[in-house]
């Protein structure tokens, strides 16, 4: 008998072993299981923020025409740029009518009418900005990409425009009713009034009559670890195995996915070939599924801005761009650093680059530099082009990594006809520099 009751006694603790055992694999119903399906990621950590698609588009300068060939550009975090902005967001724009970019003298009116144009560099397909503003599209609109929004006065019959360009650059599409008044533009106009006056040259570019006050700061920065990459990447970081290039790079391999670090760059490039191939794709949805696999990947350590680059019918190509303050910063072949890049096949990620280096917060110095402008800046600007045509001119920040943080080194960006780039860079403030304070151009992007 005692014999049976010892047996009975050990059935129950090897029993209620079992079920301990199980319930600290799986964890109670209703909370996170530790395992997770092959075809998911795990999320094992939180490296940086998550955002939503409506942080990620938004202009990057705002045209204020004042009339008189007189002209102000704000960009992103200036004060009156966010205002700006903000309003239109809330108002509501309908009833749309196709015209061809033939049918009026963008040029005349660009110079003799109160407005303000939006620009978005590589435009932004209308079912995103829908997501920022209050659009009702039709099915003529519904399928466009949009790079311009321009709203101004008709001076000779006091009447408001609200125009959407084609990034194709063929067509215009107006806006038949939307809910802003004559007056309601040109209290936004008037915003321009006591900033900063620029130059439109060859209908191209802007360049500010004296020179910009801005600031050259130096960031904290921080570095994601190897280690980190493959627990956020792959569903078993313990079956992966390492591959050593002769370039010194390191590759990690599950043998379905690959993470590739290039340690000298501070740089990786994830790859999944096991993503879906040709097929059905819209664009739309891959940008929304690139926002997901960042946030789950590594997130975001600053503001940045959705660039489309390319779509065909089987992948879409998206690059998302940071800003530090109202500027871009620059990556470059020397120094790779703000951008992260992503292939999307059918709402899967196929490529993901991006840096190992991330903003931290806050910043160890600041310090006062000129952007040249006025006449000195067409002296250089000729300089730099040798003969060819300039297309465009927006400042930037060049990083540069010391220490434990980077130096973002402002500069103008000149991209020339051919498609190449030219720099002009900054100046140190002196006591006999004569400059146009624009302080405001140095406050964080709300976005």
């Amino acid at each position: 008998m005692k014999e049976r009751l010892k047996s009975w006694a050990l059935i129950l603790l090897v029993a209620s072993s079992l079920v301990q055992s199980y319930f600290l694999i799986y964890r109670l119903p209703g909370s996170d299981s530790v395992l997770t399906s092959e075809t998911n990621y795990v999320k094992t950590e939180s490296m940086g923020q998550e955002k939503k698609i409506e942080k990620l588009v938004f202009p990057d300068k705002m045209l204020i025409h004042q009339g008189q060939n007189k002209h102000t550009v704000f960009y992103p975090g200036v004060a009156f740029y966010d205002l700006i902005f903000t309003r239109l967001e809330s108002r509501s724009f309908n009833s749309f009518q196709r015209r061809s970019i033939q049918s009026a003298d963008w040029a005349r009116i660009r110079s003799e009418n109160e407005g303000m144009e939006l620009s978005f560099s590589g435009g932004v397909p209308v079912s995103l900005l829908e997501r920022v503003m209050r659009l009702t599209p039709d099915s003529v609109f519904q399928g466009e990409t949009i790079n311009r929004i321009w709203i101004y006065i008709d001076e000779k019959n006091a009447k408001p425009h609200a125009l959407f360009f084609s990034a194709r650059g063929d067509v215009v599409y107006e806006a038949n009713q939307f809910d802003m008044t004559v007056e309601d533009i040109r209290q936004h106009v008037n915003f321009g009034k006591n900033a900063p006056l620029y130059e439109l040259v060859d209908n191209q570019y802007y360049i500010p009559a004296d020179d910009l006050e801005t600031v050259q700061p130096v960031v904290y920065a921080g570095l994601f670890t190897t280690e980190q990459m493959q627990r956020n990447l792959f569903f078993d970081p313990g079956i992966t195995r390492n591959i050593q290039e002769k370039d010194g790079s390191q590759i990690y391999t599950d043998s379905k996915r690959s993470l590739q670090i290039k340690q000298e760059q501070r740089w990786m490039s994830y790859t999944d070939p096991s993503a879906p191939g040709a097929g059905g794709s819209s664009s739309v949805r891959d940008v929304l599924a690139a926002v997901d696999f960042v946030n789950q990947h590594g997130g975001w350590d600053a503001s940045y801005q959705l660039k489309m680059r390319s779509s065909d019918e089987s992948r879409t190509n998206v690059l998302f761009q940071q800003y530090y303050g109202s500027y871009p910063v620059l990556d470059t072949p020397s120094f790779r650093f703000g951008t992260i890049l992503l292939e999307i096949q059918q709402e899967t990620a196929s490529v993901y680059d991006r840096s190992l280096l991330y903003l931290k917060g806050g910043e160890q110095s600041s310090k006062k530099v000129m952007l040249p402008g006025g006449e000195t800046l067409k002296k250089q600007l000729e300089a730099v082009a040798e003969g060819k045509t300039i297309r465009d001119l927006t400042p930037v920040y060049q990083p540069e990594l010391i220490n434990d943080g980077l130096k973002l080194v402002p500069e103008w960006r000149v991209t020339l006809g051919d498609g190449s780039v030219a720099e002009i860079h900054a100046v140190a403030v002196t006591a006999t520099t004569s400059s146009t304070p624009q302080t405001q151009q140095s406050q964080a992007v709300k976005k």
